[in-house]
């Protein structure tokens, strides 16, 4: 993953923004009694998460899904995917275990939403076969997809009728940068009940809006490959979460990404441990072998 890369991550300050004034807000509107939280990797097979599976682990899903309790699932963004792969995904999972598809690619860079209904329809027939294990889809636009297509994201929200959650995640800078535009889009994703993704990566800190829509919190979080300053930055994310519990944060979905995978599972295990300890959450941090 080579986005928001830098070549010294040293130099980059890490610290994560103030809250923004209407994210308070937006906890406050919760009856969450108990926080909801899910933490993961972009995805599970072996390639990607070297060092990670015992050796003769043949069933590299059973074996992900038996040490982490969710998966960020990018699979879907480069292919279409038929209702009998989803459903060996759906029973090849315990139970509670979630999946977090992304919308392909067909919807976001190629068409960039515009006259997609169809695309997304053919989507969604299928991916709902993940059923009780569907925890929620999220839908990344290009980098260079900008506010002046803003009339295709109002289509898409109009258009979206599914009882299934929704994230989106916007990348250029215009739609957190210009104080009109960015409150245009809170105001649609709220209304709506989108969660607006937070992405924590070192060459692009403008994406650290901390805006939250919902009392959910999507975060795709990608290290630096940088150990010191990797967990610095997961020891802050444990501070902001336990303040965002007692406002009333309803639910986490934590990704962990890296730009050259090495350690995601490991970091993912550090981040648990601290959070468990911070908040008094119960989630088993997944086993590594370093």
């Amino acid at each position: 993953m080579k986005f928001g890369q830098v070549p010294n991550p040293e130099e980059i300050d890490f610290t994560i923004p103030t809250d923004h004034v209407d994210t308070k807000r937006v906890l406050a509107s919760s009856n969450a009694k108990d926080l909801k939280i899910y933490v993961g990797c972009a995805k599970w097979n072996s390639k990607d998460l070297k060092g990670f599976y015992p050796k003769g682990v043949k069933d590299e899903l059973a074996y992900y899904a038996s040490q982490f309790n969710c998966v960020e699932l990018n699979a879907t963004f480069y292919k279409r995917y038929w209702e009998k792969q989803y459903t060996a995904w759906r029973e090849g999972v315990p139970d509670g275990f979630r999946y977090f598809p992304k919308f392909t690619q067909s919807i976001t860079h190629f068409s960039r939403l515009k006259d997609v209904e169809e695309k997304v329809e053919e989507f969604m027939e299928n991916v709902v076969f993940l059923r009780e294990k569907l925890g929620g889809l999220f839908l990344q636009m290009h980098n260079n997809f900008g506010a002046k297509d803003f009339d295709r994201v109002q289509r898409f929200v109009d258009n979206w009728t599914y009882d299934v959650p929704l994230a989106m995640e916007f990348r250029k800078q215009e739609w957190y940068g210009d104080p009109e535009i960015s409150a245009q889009l809170y105001h649609l994703l709220e209304s709506n009940g989108i969660t607006n993704i937070l992405v924590d990566t070192a060459g692009r800190r403008d994406l650290m809006h901390m805006r939250l829509t919902t009392p959910r919190a999507f975060i795709r979080w990608v290290g630096a490959n940088d150990p010191e300053s990797d967990r610095e930055r997961l020891d802050e994310w444990v501070e902001r979460i336990a303040v965002w519990k007692e406002q009333g944060l309803e639910e986490l979905d934590f990704f962990v990404h890296q730009n050259v995978e090495k350690e995601s599972p490991l970091l993912s295990a550090y981040f648990i441990e601290k959070l468990n300890k911070k908040i008094g959450s119960n989630l088993i941090p997944p086993k590594t072998l370093v």
